[in-house]
């Protein structure tokens, strides 16, 4: 039977000459999932027909980025409504899956999101939207909210509709225990538990039923259909039984009902649900504070001087906001005039506040203390700081760590194999259970459908990972996934890049030696390096910060030794030895020996000198910062290897590393060399954690099994790495394995007490321990030891929240 093909096109991004064209059809001819394939190069797109473009179009994309090419995508998350255990989750992955032009998708059960890779050409949100609603969900789409309800007034809505019908199931079922258990023989007792428990099963449980029939009617499963059939058979096999009585009687049996069983069950497992909710929404508390820190509105300054306060969505780059005592900073900009202290613990994890003057750099979120200053917009909106954090915390509360890959495979199962459990249970019964066989397997029965627990596992790893990311993101530790989380406890192996990791990046005067010194020499040397573009002159000009310089007219560049200036009839040098010799200057004996001595230090030397002879030397170094040296001794102490890799010279380097204790260091390489010495240590079988901050160790970032970037440095660096610690103290290194060592063992504490309670629950809900001992379980207690199940593991994840790191 001939299966129909269909013609997709996938948009290229960087395939811009026949070669490149050439390669991605090669690559492409590999895949026997593709009929035909061409690559269109004036249109940028391949044009693929294929009979199965679920799995075709992916495996199309991979090959092509395999290949150093790229395709254009979107990345979203976007929240899921509607879910209510770890098989919804994978009930939604599958279906998205199944919508050509998804490159991935991945539910995250606690967050109630779903992370979507897809080609916008192929497949909209829209469409996506009706696929999950197909399947019993529905997803939230800001575009298509109706009357512009925002996502947490649906949140707020669910919840109250929740809490009020917990407590109505639990008002009306407390009554019916209280008959069942203790005036049985009361007139009408049969009925009077029916008229209560009917509310509870029709009214406050029907959620339960509507999305099991979904469920049905899809030919999938979840909890809702073990609740929908345990709760259902009881009060169905109970309103029989009130009903025709006979029936068991004319058998010598007596008819039971378990109205107060099918009743408390309902109550107890909202009762979970209403606890789970309350305490997952915990679990994103971080995300909430950082969403907290953006204010509704702002101060701006009008060119005519005039203030007014306009909202935080109108503020645009190069406006004059003016920020007043307690105020939060709306925005990313440079401070124009004032002086404030600054708390930026949002940011950095600490607590001391920062001065902020003329020049000085302030973001989103921060709080302005005692003064107030004028500063300028530089990034707003999307682009601030604090909106990437937001964005960068939120995706990876939504990512998957590896370990629960296992766990969704076994959510995807559990269900229909606890259905086939609780039918065994009631074939046993009714073969050796005697003449209480069918009554006794019809308990059994329920008693599994209602004790089995898919939302502990569910929850397990990704209520961890919310509250860990969540945590780091406090610490000023930003964590882009799970993945990496969950990995850095491994690391035994630790690269340091010197320059703006170990050490600040910036060039410092160290140390000074005048030959002769007075204060017109001084206004002289800063006027010439004030018109030098040149680290090491901003370095002196930085040291001479109150000392006016004088204007010099006459100045001459030389490239690789300084620069020459004329001053009143003067010539004055500044540079290196090699400038001072080429001049015929003399060095002056003390001030040779003092620069051999800063020299063998690996400092570097800046000669001052007149027409005739040497004035001072200046000892200029890129200091290293006051946390390192502590922060890689404790590292050391962790049992983990560091080494220092740096493009400095080999001398430099081994001063550095002398100073910070650091056994393993190379000076003069390259960035490739870099990538390749981590590829060396890991072909040893070394989990490697690479730590830098500048454009030359993107390489080796993107080769480390752990990368994680300095906040204050490059933007290719923080893009590549999947960590990012925004104060750039090494300190935070350790707090980041550290967290991961709490997080990876919460998460393994969850799966082993989720994955225990199931597999003793449910055989003794199914009656194992009767031929032993003569116990059978009662449904209600396996009710509510369902709903703990869930409530404990949330509960376990949040200890994490308040676990020192």
């Amino acid at each position: 039977m001939k299966t129909d093909t269909t013609t997709f096109y996938i948009p290229l991004e960087n395939v811009e000459s026949e070669h490149c064209a050439l390669i991605v059809d090669k690559g492409l001819a590999t895949l026997p999932s593709l009929t035909t394939h061409t690559v269109e190069l004036n249109n940028r797109r391949a044009l693929i027909t294929t009979e199965t473009p679920t799995t075709a179009i992916p495996e199309a994309v991979q090959i092509i980025r395999g290949l150093g090419y790229e395709v254009t995508t979107v990345k979203a998350t976007l929240p899921v409504l509607q879910m209510s255990c770890a098989s919804c989750a994978f009930n939604i992955e599958n279906g998205l899956k199944f919508l050509p032009g998804i490159i991935s998708a991945a539910v995250n059960f606690a967050a109630a999101s779903v992370t979507v890779e897809y080609i916008p050409t192929l497949v909209t949100q829209e469409q996506m939207k009706t696929q999950v609603q197909a399947l019993g969900y529905d997803l939230f789409l800001e575009t298509t909210a109706a009357a512009s309800e925002d996502l947490e007034s649906i949140h707020e809505k669910k919840y109250n509709a929740l809490k009020r019908s917990t407590f109505g199931a639990l008002l009306l079922s407390l009554p019916i225990v209280v008959i069942g258990m203790f005036f049985m023989e009361l007139p009408y007792a049969n009925y009077i538990m029916w008229v209560l428990s009917t509310p509870v099963i029709l009214i406050f449980g029907k959620d339960f039923f509507v999305n099991a029939w979904k469920q049905a009617k899809h030919r999938s499963a979840n909890m809702d259909t073990l609740v929908a059939l345990s709760t259902g058979v009881a009060y169905l096999f109970s309103v029989f039984n009130t009903l025709f009585p006979e029936y068991w009687h004319q058998k010598g049996l007596h008819a039971h009902v378990y109205f107060e069983a099918a009743a408390v069950v309902i109550a107890f497992i909202l009762l979970g649900k209403l606890l789970e909710e309350k305490a997952k929404g915990n679990t994103s508390s971080a995300i909430k504070k950082l969403i907290g820190l953006q204010p509704k509105s702002v101060t701006i300054l009008g060119p005519d001087g005039t203030s007014s306060e306009i909202p935080i969505a109108e503020v645009a780059i190069d406006n004059i906001i003016i920020v007043k005592p307690g105020e939060k900073i709306a925005v990313d900009g440079t401070v124009l005039q004032g002086s404030s202290f600054v708390d930026e613990s949002m940011l950095s994890g600490e607590p001391l506040p920062v001065k902020k003057e003329a020049n000085d750099k302030v973001f989103a979120g921060t709080i302005n203390q005692k003064g107030s200053f004028q500063f300028k917009a530089e990034k707003v909106g999307a682009a601030t700081l604090l909106s990437q954090i937001i964005k960068m915390v939120q995706d990876a509360q939504a990512s998957k760590a590896p370990v629960q890959k296992l766990v969704d495979k076994i959510a995807g199962i559990f269900v229909p194999i606890v259905i086939g459990i609780a039918v065994l249970s009631l074939i046993v019964w009714l073969l050796l259970g005697g003449e209480n066989g069918f009554t006794q397997g019809l308990l059994a029965m329920v008693t599994v459908l209602v004790i089995a627990c898919p939302c502990a596992l569910g929850l397990a790893t990704p209520t961890a990972i919310m509250v860990g990311v969540g945590k780091g993101a406090e610490q000023g530790i930003l964590i882009k996934d799970a993945e990496s989380l969950e990995l850095a406890k491994k690391v035994d192996t630790i690269i340091l890049d010197k320059t703006g990791t170990i050490t600040k990046g910036k060039p410092m005067v160290t140390d000074i030696f005048w030959a002769e010194e007075n204060e017109g020499l001084k206004q002289i040397l800063v006027g010439i390096e004030n018109q030098s573009e040149h680290p090491l002159a901003e370095a002196i000009t930085a040291y001479y910060t109150s000392t006016e310089p004088v204007h010099i007219h006459h100045i001459e560049s030389l490239t690789g030794m300084g620069v020459k200036a004329h001053y009143n009839g003067q010539y004055y040098f500044a540079g290196n030895k090699k400038l001072l010799l080429e001049n015929k200057i003399a060095l002056g004996e003390d001030l040779v020996l003092q620069t051999e001595k800063w020299l063998d230090e690996a400092k570097t030397v800046i000669w001052f000198a007149g027409s005739t002879h040497a004035l001072a030397v200046f000892a200029i170094a890129d200091e290293i910062k006051e946390t390192s040296i502590e922060a890689i001794k404790e590292i050391q102490n962790m049992g983990i290897d560091v080494y220092m890799l740096t493009g400095d010279n080999t001398n430099t380097a081994k001063a550095i590393a002398q100073k910070t204790g650091i056994a393993h260091f190379k000076g003069d390489l390259l960035p490739k060399d870099k990538a390749d010495f981590i590829k060396e240590l890991q072909s040893k079988g070394k989990t490697v954690a690479m730590v830098g901050d500048g454009i030359n160790d993107s390489t080796a970032l993107a080769q480390a099994n752990v990368s994680i970037a300095m906040g204050k440095g490059s933007d290719i660096a923080i893009d590549v790495a999947k960590m990012t610690i925004i104060s750039s103290d090494l300190n935070k290194i350790i707090t980041a394995f550290k967290l991961s060592t709490k997080t990876v063992n919460t998460i393994k504490q969850n799966l082993f007490w989720a994955f225990i309670y199931n597999l003793i629950g449910i055989p003794i809900a199914a009656g194992i321990l009767y031929p032993i001992n003569g116990f059978v379980l009662n449904p209600m207690i396996a009710g509510a030891a369902m709903a703990l199940s869930s409530v404990s593991v949330v509960m376990n994840s949040l200890r994490l929240k308040y676990a020192r790191v």
